[in-house]
């Protein structure tokens, strides 16, 4: 569904509402339009990021106080690496997944050995399940490595009424630690 246009704003009597992203907020304001409606487009890719704010927040609740975050390019990916007085803790990257209907925007960071150090979720648009960005389920990602299955339902627990949330992100979780442990040991990212 990349570069599809999607339609952001509803006709009513002569009006349309529009919403309007505004540092992850959705605010409404009413604009006078002629009695068609006129097309509204967010690009898919606006609503998918994560406010530079929350991922700074989120690698310093990771991985401490007082670190020090590059962003390292690899293929067409952003990776940030983070460090502390010159030694390397670790790396993490901020990707994307579908949930039922709307993007679940995460960080991923693992370790210098590769381990996963934690999962944060960033910004969820869906209305229910959102207790996949909750501790309790967030904190059984940690410590694991690409050997590990990742599954929901092996060792990752189902959360019930947020079925497709917790598949959705267990997979793009499985899928970005192995891509970060392999360009780590390919030496694309040290």
């Amino acid at each position: 569904m990349r570069g599809e246009r999607v339609p952001f704003g509803i006709a009513a009597r002569g009006r349309v509402w529009a919403g309007a992203l505004l540092a992850g907020a959705l605010t409404l304001s009413l604009s006078p339009l002629t009695s068609h409606l006129s097309p509204f487009y967010l690009s898919p890719l606006v609503a998918q990021s994560a406010p530079p704010a929350k991922v700074a927040k989120s690698v310093e609740r990771i991985f401490g106080p007082g670190t020090q975050v590059d962003t390292l390019k690899v293929d067409s990916a952003s990776v940030l690496r983070v460090s502390k007085g010159g030694t390397l803790l670790g790396f993490a990257r901020v990707r994307n997944v579908k949930g039922k209907d709307q993007p679940i925007t995460y960080l991923v960071a693992i370790d210098s050995r590769d381990a996963l150090k934690d999962v944060d979720v960033l910004v969820y648009r869906e209305p229910y399940g959102g207790e996949v960005a909750y501790e309790p389920w967030r904190k059984q990602f940690r410590g694991k490595t690409t050997t590990a299955p990742l599954v929901v339902g092996k060792d990752i627990r189902n959360i019930s009424g947020a079925t497709i949330s917790s598949h959705s992100v267990t997979l793009g979780v499985r899928q970005t630690l192995a891509e970060l442990a392999a360009w780590h040991a390919a030496g694309k990212i040290k």
